[in-house]
């Protein structure tokens, strides 16, 4: 299943390409990766921070790219051990 941002499929706007950054999906027409968004936003940086660090992106850009990693999240799943309580 895709999730659409304002009426938008986050497949518009994300690219992958092996012949650009290695592969990585990045925002189209541009080599910023998703994943550096989505560290960004998680390490506590803001929407305003990040598109003045960025100027090429878009709020938009933002929204999609975590759309994209909503998606991945869905589809792949991270072991991560339980922690014995007693």
């Amino acid at each position: 299943m895709t999730r659409a941002v304002k009426g938008k499929d986050w497949r518009e706007r994300i690219s992958i390409n092996p012949n650009i950054c290695h592969g990585k999906p990045c925002i189209k027409g541009t080599r910023i990766w998703v994943s550096l968004i989505v560290d960004n936003l998680a390490s506590g940086s803001s929407e305003d921070e990040i598109l003045e660090a960025y100027p090429s992106l878009t709020r938009e850009d933002i929204k999609v790219a975590l759309a994209y990693a909503a998606e991945m999240a869905r589809e792949r799943y991270v072991d991560i051990p339980m922690k014995q309580t007693s």
